[in-house]
């Protein structure tokens, strides 16, 4: 069932995609938007500092800051942030109970808080302590935007929606990126994470200004429902669950290889070609502007590929992609000369964040595939297996680099994970053409 009829006022069923926005509806996605973001921008200012915070607080923890151990150190610390984002599976029973936007602003305001006190770290158990505590945070900022948004946007609209809501995460890497070209650049990664406070005037505004959607208010002051963790799993969405929780983690571990290992690639190219100072941070800023450029339009491209293909054809389109460029630049153009490798693993970063788009997809099949007594906890579980799941594919990173004595081959072979991916697809529900269900 729809939010409203096709025959209510507004409703134009001869234009789909035309429906009006009113002010709570416009006020509540650029407040998602915003939040979701600074989220990306929180995940990727640690991905770009990694080199230089490790360089400085390894020694201080009494390990040498050589680049096997900076590799090896940084993949522990990403399991461990992971593992953060893996427990905030709790934001979604409570966004189910008191609603989205309300637990959406707890979400920020966390990640934020938790970034900022990261520039106080001293040695490397600190900083792990707290990117642990903000990936709780920032792992249920996902579940509350995209419900918030599936569920406030009229029908005709929220598939667009979930393209548009899930360039800000994308958006926010070209952030950091511009950040770490002109404050990191010149003030070091402490300031780095110190920017990562912004998100609190948007947890503020969240919780202030911005009304549930009609739907959660609805569902909410209806019949008691069971335990929404349990809900997902009984016989009417097991299924569902256990297909896209493992579709996530395949999208989690694509992500973590091919997004945020990159600002750690370029770095050692970079050195390796015979750049000093400034010139590294600003191939690293470069790099990931490209590939934030990439998947924003990847993600702007996941409405109509829906619709023409299906939800899985689309999925299937993004996986395929993902594993070939994962590949070609892991595997072969971060093995090229020193004189080449650079520029041709930075001219690749824009199909791999093309491909990276495919967790739009997400954002707006999963909505699809549940009710709305249980849809915060199925999205923000769904995503957190995946999180440990991929925790622990970074733990074995870490073995692998330490023992290959290198970064690209290890993470090249993480395309076999979409490999299982598009074995997957053929089991997950076919939405398209479906209305939200209530």
């Amino acid at each position: 069932m729809a939010d409203r009829p096709s025959d209510a006022p507004g409703f134009d069923v001869a234009r789909p995609g035309h429906t009006p926005l009113d002010r709570q509806q416009i006020m509540g996605f650029w407040a998602a938007w915003a939040g979701w973001m600074l989220d990306g921008m929180d995940s990727v200012i640690y991905a770009l500092v990694l080199g230089p915070a490790l360089r400085q607080l390894l020694p201080h923890s009494g390990i040498l800051a050589t680049p096997v151990s900076i590799g090896f150190w940084g993949s522990l610390l990403f399991a461990l942030f992971l593992v953060g984002w893996g427990l905030s599976f709790v934001w979604g029973p409570i966004g189910d109970r008191f609603g989205r936007t309300r637990t959406l602003a707890m979400t920020i305001l966390i990640y934020a808080v938790f970034t900022g006190a990261a520039a106080l770290s001293t040695n490397v158990w600190e900083l792990a302590l707290f990117r642990f505590l903000a990936g709780i945070g920032i792992g249920g900022e996902w579940a509350m935007a995209g419900t918030y948004v599936a569920e406030a946007w009229p029908e005709d609209r929220r598939r667009a929606g979930a393209g548009y809501l899930q360039t800000g995460y994308y958006a926010g890497f070209f952030v950091a990126a511009a950040l770490n070209f002109t404050v990191g650049a010149a003030y070091g990664w402490r300031a780095m994470f110190l920017c990562g406070l912004a998100p609190v005037a948007v947890s503020i505004v969240t919780l202030l200004r911005v009304r549930e959607p009609a739907r959660w208010e609805r569902s909410a002051h209806g019949t008691p429902a069971p335990s929404p963790l349990r809900g997902i799993f009984a016989p009417r969405y097991l299924r569902r669950t256990i297909v896209m929780s493992v579709l996530l983690t395949v999208a989690i571990i694509g992500l973590w290889a091919g997004a945020v290992y990159e600002p750690t690639a370029i770095v050692l190219l970079a050195r390796a070609s015979g750049l000093t100072g400034a010139a590294i941070p600003h191939s690293v800023s470069l790099g990931t502007g490209i590939l934030s450029i990439g998947t924003i339009l990847g993600c702007l491209a996941v409405a109509p590929l829906a619709e023409r293909f299906g939800r899985r054809g689309a999925l299937a389109i993004y996986f395929a992609g993902m594993a070939v460029m994962i590949v070609l630049c892991f595997g072969w153009a971060y093995y090229l000369p020193a004189g080449t490798a650079l520029p041709v693993f930075v001219g690749l970063l824009f199909l791999l964040g093309l491909f990276g788009g495919n967790f739009a997809m997400f954002t707006l099949w999963l909505p699809e595939q549940f009710g709305t007594e249980v849809r915060a906890t199925a999205f923000a579980f769904c995503t957190s297996v995946g999180r440990f799941v991929g925790a622990a594919v970074n733990f074995g990173l870490a073995a692998a680099v330490r023992g290959a004595g290198t970064i690209g081959t290890p993470i090249a072979w993480t395309a076999v994970a979409f490999g299982i991916g598009l074995l997957v697809i053929p089991f997950a529900a076919e939405t398209r053409g479906e209305r939200l269900p209530d």
